[in-house]
């Protein structure tokens, strides 16, 4: 059974996990994503709470075992946000940001909030910052690629066929 300073311990852990899981989930929110402010705080309090049981809850259980289901688990929930249309994948960073989220969640609840919060911060980053940087379209395989030899541009259906 869990004392009573571990449940108030564990509920600060808890808003902390909430808190770190919204300052992702306000990102994702603002670009209109599927999973947004309230799925970010949940699944990382979610995963916040099952670290505190497995550890708290059965001092003589195995931890790992906790943690590899919620892994299993987040897999799932970030599987079902993929949407495939058209040949093209959509909403890919933003299953990985669930999974990632789960991971701060996790780390809060085993005490290594230091950590979480510096992994809600590159996360932060990654999401609110490096999107804006330059990066060449991907071509369709519907699109006609430019590629350059000795020189000159040519049209990639000119290439095979030489």
């Amino acid at each position: 059974m869990m004392s009573l300073e571990q449940q108030l311990t564990g509920a600060i852990y808890l808003l902390l996990a909430g808190l770190l899981g919204a300052i992702v989930g306000v990102e994702r929110e603002r670009r209109h994503k599927s999973a947004g402010l309230r799925t970010h705080m949940l699944v990382s309090m979610g995963a916040c709470l099952f670290s505190l049981l497995s550890v708290w809850a059965f001092p003589n259980g195995d931890p790992s075992r906790v943690a590899s289901n919620i892994v299993t688990g987040i897999g799932f929930l970030g599987a079902g946000v993929i949407v495939k249309n058209k040949g093209a994948i959509h909403d890919l960073t933003t299953a990985a940001n669930i999974w990632a989220t789960a991971a701060i969640g996790m780390a809060v609840g085993l005490g290594a909030w230091f950590l979480a919060l510096c992994g809600t911060i590159i996360m932060w980053t990654i999401l609110a910052v490096l999107w804006r940087l330059p990066v060449r379209e991907r071509p369709t395989k519907y699109s006609k690629r430019k590629s350059i030899k000795d020189g000159e541009a040519f049209s990639t259906e000119k290439a095979d066929r030489q």
